[in-house]
Parts: C-alpha cells; structure tokens; sequence
C-alpha cells in the first residue's frame, strides 16, 4: 500500500472526521437503503460486508480506473468487475434492468448526469469533499458528481508543422490539415466545433460561429478526413488533430513526447468531464458509495491524473512526475464549462445534419 493512501485511510478511521463529512441527501424509499447522515465509517463498514462493486464504463484501461479498483480491493477487499459501454448504453442498463440491477455505479459524460437524475436512476451521495468540487460540475442533491474534466486541445505533429497553433486563428491561418474526427457521431468532435464556436461569439445555444469556422477551413481544402487514431498519427498522416487533452497527452506519450506538442487554444475553449452516477437499485449501493468517496480523493485524484485526466478538485497537489503528465493549469484559463446542458443537449441533436449541410458539402 503506498503511502498516499495510508494517509487517506487514517482519515476514513478517524471518527470526528466520519460523522461530520459523510454527505447523502435521502432514503431511497424504492430500496430501502439509508442514505441520510451516513457516516463514512458506516459507510465503509457496511461496504466491507457487501464486499464487491460492480462498474459500467469504468475499465481498467481508461483514466487509470485499474490502479483505483486495485487500492479499493486491497484496503477493503472489495472486488470488482465491469462492463465496458457507452453513457447512453449505461443509461439504458440502469433503467432496462430496475430493481434486477446488475450494476452499482457508472462513469459517464457530464450531459448524462442531469439525464440520469430526471430519469429517477440514481441514488446520491455527495462525498466528503463536496465543497471541494465547483457548482458547475455537481447536482446540488449529489445524484452525480465531477470526477475528472476533459478540455479541447490542439494536438501538433512537429515533424509537419513547425509553427503549432496556439490559437482558433492560428488554426485557421495554417497551411496543413486539420483533423477534427467524425462530427456526425463524435462527442469529442462536436465539443471541437462548440469550442470554435465559443472562440469566435457563439456558444452551446448558438454553433453557426463554429460552423461557418470549419467551413472556411473546408474550403480551403484543409478538412482532414484521416481519424485521429495512434496507427495514424505515428505514421504522419496527422498535421493538427483537434482532441480532448487526455487523448492528447495520451497520444504524445505513447508515441514521442518530444514530436508532438499538446496545447489548450489560448483564446477560448470547452470543458466537459465525466461523473460517477450510482444505480438507486444497486445491489452493493454502500460499496458504490465508498468507490465515489476515494474517487475525489487525494490518491483517487492522482490516479486518474495518472491516466491524463484532469482532477476536478484543484486543492490536489499533484507528484512531480504526475505533474509532468498534465498541462500546466495556466493553459486553461480561457477554458470554460457548459452551462446550459440542456440547450446544448438540442444542439448537439441537431449538428450532424448541420455538418452535413454547411461543412461536408465544401470539403475538397
């Protein structure tokens, strides 16, 4: 056990600290399961007892998940399994299955989050670090909750551009290929265009700025259509990818640090993140529970920087050699949230045809 989490588990123990932190809002009357003025050590030992916790979405590959079922397991033998899928297909699994959950808790993207709430499919928790993590990326009942951010960078091949970009201009008076993936069917694709939107006046309820900005590029002939994958970009089909910053750094790493060079766009550009939802029908909610609790941990915070993801809690002070993974805070702050999730659930159901229509008719 590393000493990180050593520290973090003197906390769980110490029992001023567990009666006074441990958050929930309600008693899921559907379950029966308590979830007011728990503390975490009857958290923690009611989690023990349900001894497993079952994920969607959370594999051990993404966001470094693997080394936070490892500590979780080791601590409080709790054993895990999980199911690989989509935010929507999470949704759906939560809702198809009722109270035959075969679920306790899911990661999925920021939008789902206010959708899995309005849909009666979570059981909230807040954690004991709720006041760490800002308004935007928290329901105020603790249904769903922040753990990581993603934010829009320019990834720049330094072998094919020698003056990478560090702005939405910049981009646009390049001369080499700009690679933004399939906008009809990507969500990291489509915040590129929010984030072009937001650069240039518009925003999550007005994308026409971000259209007529791809589209100036398209028709300069500058749209790749190459996917951004690592095949692709190692052999150097990729000028400029436009990808989330943990794909990025991802991306660079894998493949050579010092030929690609990951940046946030200077003058503007998009934070999403993903957020942990309990099933309120979980078979093991108390062990769902304690996952989200070392989730916005310290150590749970640094393994997900681990894996390139930006910590939701800013007070976290980062390893040298975690720190070296990320991109310095600086970058971001002309990065901003959704702050309409629903005006830009509408718009996201209206782009691929969009894209179609004002961009992909001009790419040469």
């Amino acid at each position: 056990m590393n000493k990180l989490f050593k520290i973090l588990s003197v906390g769980f123990l110490s029992t001023s600290l567990l009666t006074a932190c441990a958050q929930s809002s309600a008693t899921n009357k559907e379950t029966n399961v308590k979830t007011e003025n728990l503390s975490l050590e009857e958290i923690t030992n009611k989690a023990k007892e349900e001894g497993e916790v079952a994920s969607v979405g959370m594999p051990d590959s993404w966001a470094n998940w693997g080394e936070t079922w490892k500590e979780l397991d080791s601590e409080y033998n709790l054993k895990h399994k999980d199911t690989d899928m989509s935010s929507a297909e999470e949704l759906a699994k939560f809702e198809s299955e009722g109270k035959n959950a075969t679920a306790d808790i899911g990661d999925v993207g920021i939008n789902f989050g206010p959708l899995a709430k309005e849909k009666g499919l979570t059981l909230p928790y807040k954690t004991s670090y709720w006041d760490d993590v800002p308004d935007w990326a928290k329901d105020d009942e603790g249904h769903w909750i922040l753990g990581y951010t993603g934010t829009i960078a320019f990834l720049t091949d330094k072998n094919n551009v020698k003056n990478p970009p560090k702005t939405w201009d910049d981009l646009l008076n390049g001369d080499y290929k700009v690679a933004i993936g399939d906008v009809t069917k990507g969500t990291q694709s489509q915040f590129a265009v929010l984030a072009a939107a937001m650069a240039n006046g518009g925003d999550e309820k007005d994308i026409e700025p971000g259209l007529e900005y791809f589209d100036k590029i398209a028709k300069q002939g500058r749209l790749s259509s190459v996917d951004s994958s690592i095949a692709n970009l190692e052999k150097g089909e990729i000028d400029v990818a436009v990808v989330w910053d943990f794909n990025g750094l991802n991306y660079r790493d894998q493949i050579d640090k010092d030929r690609f060079e990951v940046s946030i766009p200077e003058d503007a550009s998009v934070v999403s993140g993903y957020t942990t939802v309990i099933n309120k029908n979980a078979k093991h909610p108390h062990a769902a529970m304690l996952a989200r609790e070392y989730i916005l941990s310290d150590e749970g915070q640094i393994n997900l920087a681990r894996g390139y993801a930006r910590p939701i809690r800013d007070n976290v002070e980062l390893p040298a050699d975690v720190q070296e993974k990320v991109l310095p805070k600086e970058q971001y702050e002309n990065a901003k949230p959704v702050e309409d999730f629903k005006a830009w659930d509408e718009t996201a159901k209206q782009l691929p045809q969009l894209w179609q229509e004002k961009v992909l008719i001009h790419v040469k």
